[in-house]
């Protein structure tokens, strides 16, 4: 019997967000809304998002010890997750600058801070963290080493989902935990050291698993998203809604997709549910606030029974849920 249905090992910012009409280009300055703060990073987003679906969950992560730091732990445990991972103290708590234009789109600059100190010893000494639990996550706001250790400290039953953002070339030793290794286009191209091999996702994507993951998923924006294993390449199909504010929306596809792995759905299925869950959340604002719960996401399913997407208010200039766009903190 696991302790926990997933475990997220990763970063935990505050995200420091300004509205703005357009996005500046080089040397030029725009003025914004009025700043506002909130708990992000991509570590905490997931396991929020995990645990207002009614996951067991648990993070290991580091904040300083600081008010933006009391924020994320005031976040985690509203939400149900359980903090005993999360060490406090060595750096200021990470900061996520985060602008956001009209159409919801965004854009992200981080600031690592106390996620550049969790380290492979901090991993090592969680090992009754991960025995416990059934699904383990993470990402690459924290240091690649501690993710390679990650995967050292697994435990044989458990599996591992992963998304490289930001990416960075990974060991084959990382590449061989996943299942799945969740990319977009841009993810995808990094990992495969250049421009995407062929010219369709199916392609990046067996290309992908020939690299050693067990499991991809491709997400593909507007296109919905694609999921490839050894069982065969499928699409998953787009869930649209008129966009408000994307930020996180990749983060909460990736938890409830593992989430729902967990529970021993396959992964077109999780998939599929995943992407509901990021079209609720991208119409709202903010990230960790923005997540839903099970019954929302089951609301949205329930909007248009007659249409399998399980879409509502279709617009067509709306933004995909698969988390292509939404990512970040």
């Amino acid at each position: 019997m696991y302790d926990y249905d997933l475990l997220v090992v990763g970063s935990a910012n505050a995200d420091l967000v300004i509205g703005v009409e357009r996005r500046p280009g080089a040397g030029e300055t725009v003025l914004g809304s009025d700043l506002a703060v909130h708990p992000g990073g991509k570590g905490a987003n997931q396991a929020v998002a995990a645990a207002r679906l009614g996951a067991r969950t648990a993070l290991l992560a580091r904040v300083g010890d600081d008010a933006h730091g009391r924020l994320l732990l005031d976040s985690q445990r509203e939400a149900g997750v359980d903090t005993v991972g999360v060490l406090v103290g060595g750096a200021p708590t990470g900061v996520a600058l985060i602008t956001v234009d009209p159409s919801g789109d965004n854009s992200i600059v981080v600031s690592p801070g106390a996620n550049g100190m969790l380290t492979p010893q901090d991993v090592r000494a969680a090992g009754c963290l991960f025995q416990g639990s059934r699904v383990v996550s993470t990402q690459l706001e924290i240091p690649l080493e501690t993710v390679v250790e990650v995967v050292r400290n697994l435990s044989p039953d458990s599996r591992f989902v992963l998304n490289p953002s930001p990416p960075l070339p990974l060991p084959r030793e990382v590449l061989a935990a996943c299942d799945p290794l969740i990319v977009n286009e841009h993810e995808a191209k990094v990992i495969l050291g250049g421009p995407a091999v062929g010219d369709t996702p199916e392609d990046w994507a067996r290309v992908l698993l020939a690299k050693g993951p067990r499991s991809v998923v491709v997400t593909l924006g507007s296109e919905g998203a694609l999921v490839a294993s050894a069982q065969g390449v499928r699409r998953v199909p787009s869930v649209k809604v008129s966009a408000m504010d994307t930020t996180g929306a990749g983060d909460a596809f990736t938890a409830a997709l593992a989430v729902r792995l967990g529970a021993g759905e396959s992964l077109p299925e999780a998939a599929t549910y995943a992407a509901r869950v990021g079209a609720v959340t991208v119409t709202r604002k903010g990230a960790q606030v923005s997540f839903p719960t099970a019954a929302e996401v089951a609301e949205l399913r329930c909007a248009d029974p007659g249409d399998d997407s399980g879409a509502a208010g279709r617009a067509s200039d709306s933004d995909s849920a698969s988390g292509e766009r939404g990512g970040g903190s």
